[in-house]
């Protein structure tokens, strides 16, 4: 058998339909009926029972399948794996990220990279807030998914990957928890956590501002290290922190609520790597994370779509 008569018969064995078995070999419907008459002649066996309403392997034709299918798929795996190696995309890569919902997007992103790149060993980490970027120099991380604003010399920024209306977290109590929106200006009246450690101060400036935009002071709360302390914070009537909308899929619990901002600026998550460390894998993983993106809508559905 020929290489393109393996593929279109496995294709058709797999979805059982001429018009999409078509479309994914990328040949003419008539082009995939010819290949199979031709393979069913030469094997001397009706491969598939047809008629208007559906299509099914014989006996022959699944023998055929199981036999040819695990031999066809390790091929495919060599060809990808040497591929991968020409274009120098092996080895360890370490992807970071800063919290649940970015976590569950690349965890996706790399089972799709994964299959693409079979030779590229992929090893998840968080990154804490507290310190966004020196996982990545450190070494610790090849690149990560991380807020932004990011003004860093040393730092690459790629595509960004989600970006979702923000909101405010704050305890179900609080008077501002009744209302359908809030307002920058409404942060005056409240307590607002804010993140220790060495976060650079025009992206702790953007999220948790010590002002509202007409200059009242914001009065400021506990300095956090670790997401996980926000929740409790906030739990305990301490403060109150932006997020994103998304959040309350992943965060909501009794004693919370989430309410959007209706005039701030949405929270936007980027792919980011040290520059002078820059690799074909990484630059792999970046092409593929952002195609998966758009594969499920842009930035702005894709937390909608996982």
């Amino acid at each position: 058998m020929e290489r393109h008569e393996i593929e279109i018969f496995l294709t058709l064995a797999e979805e059982l339909h001429f018009g999409r078995t078509a479309e994914r070999a990328g040949v003419s419907q008539s082009r995939v009926s010819q290949t199979i008459a031709k393979l069913e002649r030469r094997i001397g066996a009706k491969l598939f029972e047809r008629n208007s309403r559906r299509v099914a392997l014989t006996a022959i034709g699944r023998q055929l399948r199981d036999g040819i299918e695990p031999a066809h798929r390790r091929i495919q795996e060599e060809i990808a794996r040497a591929t991968a190696a020409g274009r120098g995309v092996t080895g360890l890569l370490r992807v970071g990220f800063s919290g649940a919902f970015t976590s569950h997007l690349i965890l996706r992103a790399t089972d799709v990279f994964s299959v693409r790149n079979p030779g590229i060993e992929l090893r998840i980490q968080q990154v804490p807030m507290s310190d966004p970027y020196g996982s990545l120099r450190a070494g610790d991380v090849d690149l990560q998914a991380t807020e932004l604003p990011i003004d860093e010399p040393d730092l690459t920024v790629g595509p960004i990957l989600i970006s979702q209306p923000r909101a405010l977290l704050l305890p179900a109590g609080h008077s501002f928890a009744r209302h359908a929106s809030i307002g920058l200006e409404d942060l005056a009246e409240m307590t607002l956590l804010t993140v220790g450690g060495t976060v650079p101060d025009h992206w702790r400036e953007h999220h948790f501002p010590r002002q509202t935009p007409t200059g009242r002071p914001i009065p400021q709360g506990q300095a956090i290290i670790h997401w996980e302390d926000v929740l409790s914070l906030v739990l305990a009537g301490k403060g109150v922190s932006p997020v994103s909308v998304a959040g309350a899929r992943y965060y909501m619990q009794p004693g919370l609520a989430f309410v959007p901002f209706r005039d701030a600026p949405p929270i936007e998550y980027a792919l980011v790597w040290p520059s002078a460390r820059e690799t074909a894998k990484v630059r792999a993983f970046a092409q593929s994370a952002h195609e998966f993106t758009r594969s499920l809508g842009g930035p702005a559905r894709v937390i909608d779509a996982l």
